[in-house]
């Protein structure tokens, strides 16, 4: 027996290794792959009894504070910017992996005497998969004592109330203006994919409470570069923070009914102020005939203005609706400008105490290479039909004709128009032809732009058609227009549907929008100055926002608030139903709906 084990034994590792490789070859012939097993989707777990130092702790040391969060796998620093620690300090917290803790340290000596938060929240995630921690605020105190109230709140943008995602919350116990440009806040955090954000552990105090959106990080307001909400009085929070305060718990931001259902105690609408300096940013000249300068900041004042060697009565000019940006063309049907042409212009510009003073300056306003190269190459190549015509567009739509009737764009001014000559003709449903008065709006922003509406109102079964004759505008490049034929009925399709709104309680100018469900395009707007009905027809069915602007100036925008001055942005509204900002319109329905303005925006 012992001569057959000496003998063969030595043989059975390699049999071994052959049976698994005749196995092996038998597996392999499969129609699916081996696999590793199931992906981990699990994230890592913080081991909160390991934790230095603890929840809660006190008399934590100033002079190289250590923290270490220790997990059940290894894990890696995916997002280091969201370490975020509060009160912050000049320096971003440093973070290191030693074995399957994450060691977050200070630059920094902290402050005594103070109550510190360090959430992880979208920071860690595990080494293999990349699952992501749900995150964790550990509050500890260098003092003898915690900190134990709390507060919560919600940003969102001034213009369409959509929630502000990762901006900045700053509390300060130093009340005057200049804190939130020149000092680091008492307290702070980050909102959260909804906006929404909770600051613990504070001080039992009045705050001055702001919000910005801090693209450099450090914790202090940049009025040139960056967007601010604050709020109007001073805030002392009510709240005595618990573990089990539903406001401060984790939540994975997929879970809508659970994050809407937290409450906000304030709400703050972020905007982006007027820069406060006036000058020249920016110059380019985007045609033979037409260039644009654009302002540092709205409202520009121009004194006088020309373009050397030629006369002022050659130069047309427009400002936008904010005064930030002026478009300018050249009236001169020569065949080609200068490459340079020179801007000679006198507004009211920042001096250095900061002070606005009338200042002439010159502006070259050049032809870059390429626009160089084209007007040479057009000077050379036979022009055809299309380069010799007064370029226009034209629009129309049935579902609002009605309000917005065609409308004619042309690309450069007209020096000639011939509006009397178009022709506007009805056919009514037994094709009988008629022609229609009509008037002639010029918008008040844009001066190539116009408006054509019939006199009498439009009626459903007729088919309407506008056209412009050959010949009849002529723009600044001694161009005439070639001749187009619009034409538009009001909508058939008996599916749609009508949406009136009652308004009542109207106290102000208002710019009242039916939006899409996204809430990214204007279907129909109004403005209003008084008690009435608004009729939106020939509206689809599906689902729409109702946004209600306060236009106190009635200059149809919103204007942006002022920091310094206390003045908050023009309030926007969005008419709510049932705590939804979406109001579902059935097909074929008529639906009517009241709105009183006066509560809306109390």
């Amino acid at each position: 027996m012992k001569r057959f084990i000496s003998k063969y034994f030595p043989l059975i590792p390699a049999g071994l290794v052959v049976g698994v490789m005749l196995f092996s070859h038998g597996c392999a012939n499969t129609t699916q792959a081996p696999t590793g097993g199931p992906k981990d989707t699990i994230p890592p777990v913080l081991n909160i009894l390991k934790m230095k130092p603890s929840q809660g702790a006190v008399n934590v040391p100033t002079h190289k504070t250590r923290l270490e969060f220790p997990f059940n796998e290894y894990v890696t620093v995916k997002e280091r910017k969201n370490i975020y620690l509060s009160p912050p300090q000049e320096k971003q917290p440093k973070a290191r992996l030693s074995g399957r803790s994450v060691i977050v340290e200070f630059e920094s000596d902290l402050d005594s005497n103070t109550t510190y938060t360090l959430d992880l929240t979208g920071a860690i995630g595990d080494n293999n998969e990349g699952n992501m921690f749900p995150g964790y605020t550990l509050v500890f105190s260098t003092g003898e004592r915690i900190d134990s109230m709390g507060m919560t709140g919600l940003v969102q943008y001034s213009t369409d109330l959509k929630p502000a995602k990762g901006v900045t919350v700053l509390l300060y116990k130093d009340h005057s203006d200049s804190a939130v440009f020149l000092k680091r806040p008492v307290a702070a955090t980050k909102t959260d994919e909804w906006g929404f954000f909770s600051i613990r552990n504070i001080q039992d105090t009045l705050y001055r409470v702001y919000a910005i959106r801090d693209e450099n990080g450090n914790n202090m307001y940049d009025p040139d570069n960056e967007q601010v909400a604050f709020l109007d009085t001073l805030y002392r929070p009510t709240r005595v923070v618990t573990d089990t305060l539903y406001e401060f718990l984790k939540f994975d931001m997929k879970d809508t009914a659970a994050c809407m259902a937290r409450k906000a105690d304030i709400e703050l609408n972020m905007f982006r102020e007027k820069p406060s300096k006036q000058f020249i940013v920016k110059k380019e000249r985007v045609g033979d005939r037409t260039a644009y300068i654009t302002f540092m900041a709205p409202n520009a004042k121009i004194n006088r203005m020309k373009i050397r060697g030629l006369p002022t009565k050659q130069l047309i000019t427009q400002f936008n609706v904010q005064k930030d940006s002026l478009e300018i063309w050249v009236n001169d049907q020569r065949k080609q400008m200068p490459d340079t042409l020179f801007f000679q212009i006198n507004y009211d510009k920042t001096d250095s105490l900061g002070n606005l003073v009338p200042t002439n300056e010159m502006v070259r306003l050049a032809l870059d290479q390429k626009a160089r190269a084209e007007a040479a190459k057009g000077a050379r190549k036979k022009l055809s039909h299309e380069d010799t015509i007064a370029a226009y567009t034209t629009s129309v739509s049935p579902e609002t004709v009605e309000q917005y009737g065609f409308t004619i764009e042309f690309k450069y001014p007209l020096i000639q128009d011939g509006f009397k000559k178009l022709e506007l003709r009805s056919i009514n449903p037994r094709q009988q032809e008629q022609d229609e008065r009509y008037r002639v709006v010029k918008d008040s922003t844009n001066l190539r732009r116009y408006t054509v509406m019939p006199v009498e109102k439009f009626l459903e079964g007729y088919e309407y058609t506008l056209k412009i004759p050959y010949r009849q505008f002529r723009d600044i490049n001694g161009f005439y227009n070639d001749s187009t034929v619009m034409k538009v009925s009001l909508p058939k399709d008996e599916t749609l549907s009508t949406l009136s709104l009652v308004l009542k309680g109207v106290h102000n100018e208002y710019i009242v929008d039916l939006l899409t469900e996204k809430r990214d395009k204007v279907i129909r707007g109004f403005h209003i100055s008084k008690d009435g009905t608004l009729v939106f027809p020939y509206v689809k069915a599906g689902k729409y926002c109702i946004r209600i602007t306060e236009d106190i100036n009635r200059n149809g925008i919103v204007d942006t608030g002022v920091l310094l001055e206390h003045k908050q942005p023009e309030k926007v509204r969005f008419f709510k139903i049932e705590d939804s900002f979406l109001i579902e319109i059935p097909e074929k329905t008529e639906l009517e709906q009241e709105i009183n303005l006066k509560e809306l925006f109390r």
